[in-house]
């Protein structure tokens, strides 16, 4: 951090994410705040900025910074902000701590705290319970449960490999140097303990596999007349692993969507125009895919096709307390935090003329 940018997030006082302290000697409120980032969005605490948002600065020393780590060592589970100094003019300078959010629960001292505006309180017990069943759920959702009468041999050998070799070709994977599926699949987060998961069938499984137990891993098509669902056109159910149900929405659209083309002068190829943006139309069925809900037996990706618009709906709904209107204060985290993954809208809507938004 430099000072232009100290005196940038200074300038707008304290906040949800901004708090200020006029130094070291005040660290056991400013670790209670803290912690309550932590257990929030995130944000920075500033040791050297008064209550009128003055930077004053400080003595900083070797012993200051290592008091403030000590400090950092009474929250748990450990939490690690970036410590940063900025130098003012003289021997003064800035202590800034940079809080990652979006983890948690965390305690200090065995406590646990929240943000409230400008001001950190203990947090009530009900929100730490809540907290706590987020973190569990995430290592017992479906996902991470062993698949039902499914083994290595019901899933797609081809697929495994083309999702490697084209994660290594695009340099997001290193090469494992093998080609063991159990140890691809091992390596890739869907076997624990020698124990195929739901994961890998929905990612992986051939499609004549997927019945009786997986109706889930299926996407339903249609194409209406007019603008509303009256009167049907076209009206498929396909049934296999997110890649293929990938493909097979982008051939649904193909065989759906009008293409226009022109030919260009002095150029030997006609340029298609097509009437959505195809790149928008695969990411939001990629996101549709990704972040359903596949818990949920009935529950399928569907695709609407009308005169004036393309609907994506994808089964679920949004996790514990989490509201539409939530969603927008979460998506702005304070300037520089590293900001947690957010659940995504369930359903996207493209009319003409949309530029590629998708989600």
């Amino acid at each position: 951090m430099n000072s232009a940018e100290l005196k940038r997030l200074v300038a707008d006082g304290e906040s949800e994410q901004v708090e200020f302290k006029r130094s070291t000697g005040q660290r056991t409120e400013a670790m209670k705040t803290v912690c309550a980032m932590l257990n929030g969005l995130g944000g920075f605490v500033f040791f050297g900025v008064d209550d009128r948002s003055e930077i004053i600065g400080q003595e900083v020393s070797a012993r200051t910074l290592e008091d403030i780590a000590n400090e950092l060592r009474r929250i748990e589970p450990p939490a690690f902000p970036d410590i940063e100094t900025v130098k003012l003019r003289g021997s003064k300078a800035v202590v800034a701590l940079r809080i990652p959010g979006g983890g948690g629960p965390f305690t200090y001292d065995g406590r646990p705290y929240t943000r409230h505006g400008p001001t950190t309180r203990v947090m009530p017990s009900s929100r730490y319970q809540r907290i706590l069943l987020e973190r569990m759920h995430a290592s017992y959702r479906w996902e991470n449960q062993p698949a039902q009468e499914l083994s290595i041999r019901d899933l797609d050998k081809n697929e495994i490999l083309r999702t490697l070799d084209e994660a290594v070709r695009r340099a997001r994977l290193d090469d494992p140097g093998t080609r063991d599926l159990e140890e691809l699949l091992t390596g890739f987060g869907v076997i624990s303990k020698g124990k195929l998961l739901n994961a890998a069938v929905v990612l992986f499984g051939r499609s004549e596999r997927m019945m009786p137990n997986y109706p889930q891993c299926a996407i339903r098509m249609a194409r209406f007349r007019g603008v509303d669902k009256t009167e049907f056109l076209d009206n498929r159910q396909e049934m296999g692993n997110a890649f293929e149900l990938l493909q097979r929405a982008q051939r649904f659209f193909r065989d759906c969507l009008p293409v226009a083309g022109r030919i260009l002068t002095n150029v030997f190829e006609r340029e298609d125009d097509p009437l959505y943006p195809p790149a928008a139309l695969r990411e939001a069925v990629a996101n549709a895919l990704c972040h359903r809900d596949y818990s949920i037996p009935g529950g399928a990706v569907s695709i609407a096709i009308y005169d004036d618009r393309i609907e994506i709906s994808s089964t679920g709904v949004l996790p514990f307390d989490l509201t539409p209107e939530a969603l927008s204060r979460h998506m702005d985290p304070a300037p520089g935090i590293r900001s947690s993954p957010k659940p995504s809208i369930v359903e996207v809507s493209l009319k003409r003329g949309d530029e590629g938004q998708s989600g």
